[in-house]
C-alpha cells in the first residue's frame, strides 16, 4: 500500500522518492538521508558518497540506500565502485532501471556493463507457475485483502469502496457491505467462522463512511447475522493511522500493525482494548505479521526496515538477519507455511512472492525461493492466504495506478486471485 519506485522519473524526484519515509522520529538514517539530498543538490558528490554510506550503515542492505550510493559513486566519477554497487543490487534480484537514467550513462562504457544488462534481463523474465483461482470483471473494485474459508470460498476486500466480493467470478458473485467502515485491508477468519478485518480511512477510499474523527479500526463480520457483530475503533492520535493487517492469536487476542504511525498493537476482544506491543518509533512502516509455530514470537515485516520478530511475553524486538544475497525489504503480506515465511514483496522491483526459509532458531533467513515474479497478471500484488499447501494472493491491487488526485485510469482489469503450490 505504500509508495513504490517508478522505473523512470527525473533524477531529483527519484532521490526524493527513495528518501521518503513515513516515520516522523529523528534517527541516524533520517539524518544521513537529509545530508545526502543536501549534498546532491549542492553538487558535492564526495559528501554525497559519505552520506550515502552513512545511510547504508544505519539501514544495512536497504535497496534505496544502495542505489543512492551507486548514484553518488557514478556522479563522483568512480565508475568501478558504482558498478560494484549495482552488481550487489542486481544480485539481490532488484532492478532500479538505471539503464534508462541519464546520470548512469558513463557506465555504458564500463567493462562490466554488458554483464549487468544480462543480469537485468534474467530477473525480468517470468518466474514460477500460478493458477488463476478466481477473477472478476468488477474493474473498480480495487482489491487489497483476501480470506479463504474452510470450504475454499474466496472473499476479497476493496480499498476503493469498502465492499466485499464473495466467490469472485462465480455466477452469481455476491458483493456486500460496507458496514460503516472504510477501506478493507487485512482479513482473517476466527475459530467461529467470523471474518475479522482491518479497515482504515485512506485518501483512496471513495465510499461513504463514519465521518467522526476515527481513522482506523478492527471489525468482525458475522456470517449468521449478515452484519458487523464486533468493532473496535483505534484511539485517535495526531497524524495518519492505517491498520493494514492483522493476525488472530486466539479467541481473545488479535495483533495488528499501523503502517503509517508505526506501532504494533495487541487487541483484547473481551476487554475491547488496544494495548501497545511495540511503540511508535521502532518500526518505520510495519505491514504483514504472522505468529511462529510456538506462539512465542510475532514476525513483523517493516516495509522500510526489513523482517523482525517480537517476543510476545516481553515485547522485545529482534532483527531477523538475512544473507547479503537476499532483500527482506518491501514486504507487504506475510504468512507462514511450516518453517517458511511466505512474503509478498511489492516495495522492490520486480514484485514477487517468495518463501523465506528460517534457521532452526528462527532468528535468521537461510535461503529464499522465488515462487512467482513478473507474471502477466501482476499489477502490485498485496495480501494473501495460506490454505493447506496452497497460497492464494491478490495479484492486481492497482495501488500503483492511483494518480496524485487519487483517481484511477479507465480499462483496469478486475480482481485476479492467483494460487501457487507450496512444497
Amino acid at each position: 500500500m505504500l509508495q513504490t519506485l517508478p522505473e523512470r522519473v527525473l533524477i531529483t524526484s527519484f532521490v526524493a522518492c527513495i528518501l521518503w519515509s513515513p516515520t516522523t522520529q529523528a534517527d541516524t538514517y533520517a539524518e544521513a538521508r537529509a545530508d545526502l539530498f543536501a549534498a546532491y543538490q549542492a553538487g558535492d558528490f564526495p559528501a554525497m558518497r559519505q552520506a550515502a554510506q552513512n545511510s547504508l550503515n544505519a539501514r544495512p542492505g536497504y535497496p534505496g540506500a544502495l542505489f543512492n550510493r551507486a548514484l553518488a559513486e557514478v556522479l563522483d566519477g568512480d565508475d568501478d565502485a558504482a558498478m560494484a554497487t549495482l552488481d550487489r543490487i542486481v544480485n539481490k534480484q532488484i532492478n532500479f532501471g538505471v539503464e534508462n537514467i541519464e546520470e548512469f550513462v558513463a557506465l555504458k562504457e564500463h567493462a562490466g556493463w554488458d554483464q549487468y544488462l544480462a543480469a537485468i534481463a534474467r530477473i525480468s523474465e517470468p518466474v514460477g507457475e500460478a493458477d488463476v483461482a478466481a477473477e472478476s470483471d468488477q474493474s473498480d473494485f480495487i482489491p487489497e485483502g483476501i480470506a479463504v474459508d474452510a470450504v475454499g470460498d474466496i472473499i476479497l476486500g476493496s480499498i476503493r469502496h469498502g465492499t466485499f466480493l464473495i466467490d469472485p467470478g462465480e455466477v452469481p458473485e455476491m458483493t456486500m457491505g460496507p458496514f460503516g467502515h472504510w477501506s478493507v485491508f487485512g482479513m482473517r477468519f476466527d475459530s467461529r467462522g467470523g471474518l475479522w478485518f482491518a479497515s482504515s480511512r485512506v485518501p483512496q477510499f471513495a465510499g461513504s463512511s463514519d465521518r467522526s474523527a476515527y481513522k482506523a479500526g478492527l471489525f468482525r463480520y458475522d456470517p449468521e447475522s449478515l452484519d458487523i457483530s464486533n468493532f473496535a475503533r483505534l484511539p485517535v492520535v495526531d497524524g495518519d493511522q492505517v491498520l493494514g493487517d492483522l493476525v488472530i492469536a486466539d479467541d481473545d487476542t488479535i495483533y495488528t500493525t499501523d503502517s503509517i504511525d508505526g506501532p504494533v498493537y495487541r487487541y483484547s476482544i473481551t476487554g475491547r482494548e488496544f494495548l501497545t506491543l511495540v511503540p511508535k518509533g521502532v518500526f518505520g512502516s510495519p505491514q504483514g505479521l504472522v505468529l511462529d509455530a510456538s506462539g512465542e514470537y510475532l514476525y513483523v515485516a517493516d516495509y522500510i526496515g526489513g523482517l523482525y520478530r517480537v517476543r510476545l511475553d516481553e515485547g522485545v524486538v529482534e532483527k531477523v538477519v538475512p544473507p547479503d544475497s537476499i532483500s527482506d525489504f518491501g514486504i507487504d503480506g506475510l504468512y507462514r507455511h511450516g518453517n517458511r515465511l511466505i512474503a509478498i514483496q511489492n516495495g522492490i522491483q520486480p514484485h514477487r512472492v517468495v518463501a523465506l526459509s528460517l534457521s532452526d532458531g528462527g532468528d535468521a533467513i537461510e535461503s529464499v525461493e522465488i515462487l512467482a515474479m513478473n507474471l502477466s497478471q501482476f499489477d502490485e500484488p498485496t495480501l494473501g492466504a495460506v490454505v493447506g499447501d496452497s497460497f492464494y494472493f491478490v495479484a492486481n491491487s492497482h495501488w500503483n495506478r492511483f494518480d496524485s488526485e487519487n483517481k484511477l485510469p479507465e480499462g483496469l482489469t478486475g480482481p485476479i486471485v492467483l494460487r501457487v503450490l507450496l512444497k
